[in-house]
């Protein structure tokens, strides 16, 4: 079953995603609601916290950076990313919390 912060879209997926600045380490946290909760430990300032959510998800889904793109949010917390060449179960595998 594909969780709720997941959806296929052509040629790859769109993942809703609750964003936690200034955290101790980058991880991701699991399901908050729809989204998916990942923390990161850049602060919201100058588009830093959202590069490096980027480069989180592309190494977690295994993507070039290119790959991962945020479509609506990019000054908020709540934001919806799309990310090219991966399929929906490949994407709910790998974005599985650590120890999960």
């Amino acid at each position: 079953m594909t969780p709720p912060w997941l959806r296929e879209v052509a040629g790859g997926v769109r993942v809703a995603v609750r964003l936690a600045p200034r955290a101790s380490r980058d991880q991701v946290m699991g399901s908050h609601g729809e989204a998916l909760k990942i923390a990161v430990t850049a602060p919201p300032v100058e588009g830093e916290a959202n590069a490096r959510l980027v480069k989180l998800l592309a190494k977690r889904l295994g993507v070039a950076k290119g790959a991962v793109r945020i479509v609506s949010g990019e000054s908020a917390r709540d934001k919806v990313v799309e990310v090219a060449g991966v399929t929906a179960a490949e994407a709910a595998a790998r974005l599985a919390p650590a120890g999960a």
